[in-house]
């Protein structure tokens, strides 16, 4: 299993990047959120990275950073959801909104993408979340002292997307509990993956 790629982007595309490692083209499938992010032709790059294989082809697929990758790999557990619809979806949405969006049971929001309808939406947001509420229950809900209280409904929205993104619940809720009461559930996710990817480099 390839687990990431490290050289020099040699060709980028709509929505694939070549990355040459050690003389050897690698092309990934990827979404525009990590084109964006990726710099141009000729910079080094570093791609995470799923190989799919089916009977009629092996492809690669190449993310920026962790928390993209593990929304693809949640989406195409989900039944009639292949790579193409996820890529579709991380294209329009960041990891932590995506994360938010199924912690809310906003299944609404993923109808606008290309390739999603309405019963795709609910069956992507129905089965993420009782993934999420059955490796995670305590993400269902925070017990909050009097003083956080105005803030427990972000709390338990930001809690719950971060473990959608993989996080565990006694990791980040440290972070999250540092942050002011009156943030969103978006700013304390944004903030809290900020801290967690300060912590890996």
């Amino acid at each position: 299993m390839i687990y990431s790629l490290f050289g020099k982007l040699i060709e980028k595309t709509t929505s694939l990047a070549v990355v040459e490692c050690g003389g050897v083209g690698y092309a990934c499938r990827t979404t525009q959120t990590t084109l964006s992010a990726i710099g141009a032709v000729g910079s080094d790059v570093r791609l995470y990275t799923h190989m799919s294989v089916r009977e009629d082809a092996v492809e690669l697929f190449g993310f920026a950073d962790k928390e993209e990758l593990s929304c693809f790999q949640m989406l195409i557990t989900v039944s009639g959801i292949g790579p193409k619809v996820a890529i579709a979806i991380l294209s329009d949405l960041t990891p932590n909104r995506f994360a938010l969006l199924v912690a809310s049971g906003d299944s609404s929001a993923l109808t606008k993408i290309k390739g999603v309808g309405k019963k795709s939406a609910e069956r992507i947001v129905v089965d993420l979340k009782d993934k999420l509420n059955k490796t995670n229950p305590a993400a269902q809900g925070i017990t909050v002292s009097a003083g956080n209280a105005a803030g427990a409904d972000q709390l338990s929205e930001a809690l719950a997307a971060l473990c959608v993104l993989g996080y565990r619940q006694e990791e980040v809720m440290p972070v999250l509990l540092r942050q002011s009461d009156d943030l969103s559930a978006e700013e304390l996710i944004r903030l809290t993956l900020r801290e967690m990817g300060r912590r890996t480099k």
